[in-house]
């Protein structure tokens, strides 16, 4: 279901005061259901020697969110710099950061090894090469080709860009083995938003089964494995809900057979960015405008920049307006903003309450690829972001955009080459 009922029961009557306060549009995250969240996960891999969440920054790259996340023991998984720099701005050194890059350059490698380091995953053979200076753990991503299958936001394998391929992984450890490499691990994303547990505990068989194919040719062990994320999470109402427990119990029960067998438990890893904090955020804006054209628009304060989901995957948000029954649909509209792309929509034919100017809706489930995928096309300007704490205040957590942060790369020395 979108969003808790417990987040919904919180929030809902302080959105008037809120609004009021801060002005729409707004993303606002609930502390308390991502805390509760972590816990959940950590509680349900506790049969496993060592587990730790690496957040994947893309998902809500904001300080206060990786400070909770830190608090929590979790590091982070990043994929550019500005990512790394982001984690290591809050404290995060060495192995409490996985830097899972696709084609990194020379001086990429070299700014991540900076600053404590972390943990390098490299994604190609060819970029062992480009790491100057191997470090003492490294780690590959992992490409099982057709062996595997992914789902619609991730893409096929075989014609995914990422990871060492089936017939390279072995050669991939003996060079890095070959340069000083001494500890290992492994790693693989094959799906994004995957419901279906069993996909999961497939993909720890997977690497369970490589790390034994690894050793026998290398004779290494694995400090870890990384399963990735792709932890899925009910967009809509009628979605059922990853069963992270059932997930947990086979993964769980396959470490236990790998060590009964094979006389250590490797440390299991998770990048989980969308199930941690997805369903703990939501987009808060106001109608503005209604037009009746061959359909009802319902215009709202803000546009795709705030959220494109639903434009680049055609993803189902759902909508409700505060203070109305949102059990009875009495029209069906589109729900749009005012960039100059007919695809900025929130909602198409959509059954809502009988909207009108000044009411509030709610976008749910934004707490992952929200505002962190907004853009400024048509010189539009992102919205400000608030967390909801424990305790029951509220937070300004990132400003909204203003037009001087639009035009400042415009603000630069003259640069001129002549021939």
């Amino acid at each position: 279901m979108p969003i808790s009922t417990d987040y919904r029961s919180r929030l809902y009557p302080k959105l008037p005061a809120i609004c009021n306060h801060y002005g729409t549009p707004f993303h606002i995250y609930d502390e308390q259901g991502i805390r509760e969240t972590g816990q959940r996960l950590k509680k349900v891999f506790s049969g496993i020697k060592e587990f730790r969440e690496y957040y994947a920054v893309k998902a809500l790259p904001n300080p206060s969110i990786l400070q909770i996340m830190q608090d929590m023991g979790f590091g982070f998984d990043c994929s550019s710099i500005t990512e790394l720099m982001l984690s290591r701005s809050i404290g995060a050194r060495g192995d409490d950061i996985m830097y899972t890059s696709n084609n990194t350059s020379e001086k990429e490698f070299a700014l991540a090894s900076e600053n404590g380091g972390c943990i390098l995953n490299l994604d190609d053979i060819s970029l062992i090469e480009k790491v100057k200076t191997m470090p003492e753990l490294i780690c590959f991503r992992y490409n099982p080709g057709a062996r595997r299958s992914g789902n619609d936001i991730i893409g096929n394998p075989v014609e995914a860009k990422y990871g060492v391929s089936h017939e390279q992984i072995i050669e991939a450890y003996r060079q890095a083995k070959e340069k000083g490499a001494k500890r290992f691990g492994l790693h693989t994303m094959l799906a994004s938003n995957e419901l279906y547990h069993g996909y999961m505990v497939q993909t720890a068989q997977m690497l369970l089964d490589l790390v034994e194919e690894i050793s026998a040719e290398l004779g290494i062990k694995f400090d870890f494995i990384n399963i990735g994320g792709g932890l899925g999470i009910p967009y809509t109402p009628e979605a059922t809900a990853l069963d992270l427990e059932a997930m947990a119990k086979g993964i769980t029960q396959l470490f236990q057979d790998f060590e009964t067998k094979n006389g250590y438990m490797p440390a299991l890893y998770m990048e989980s960015g969308r199930f941690m904090t997805g369903p703990h955020g939501v987009l808060v804006v106001k109608a503005i405008n209604r037009k009746e054209i061959y359909r009802t628009y319902i215009g709202v304060d803000t546009c795709m920049s705030a959220l494109m989901r639903p434009a680049l995957y055609g993803a189902y948000h759902h909508i409700e307006v505060l203070g109305k029954d949102n059990a009875t649909g009495d029209e069906v509209v589109d729900v749009v903003g005012s960039l100059c792309e007919n695809n900025d929509k929130f909602a198409i034919q959509r059954s809502l309450p009988k909207i009108v100017d000044g009411d509030t809706l709610i976008i749910h489930d934004t707490g992952a690829h929200g505002h962190a995928m907004g853009f400024n096309y048509n010189g539009k300007l992102r919205p400000q972001e608030l967390l909801f704490t424990s305790t029951g205040q509220v937070e300004l957590i990132r400003r909204e955009e203003v037009p001087e942060d639009y035009f400042a790369t415009l603000n630069f020395e003259a640069d001129t080459l002549n021939f």
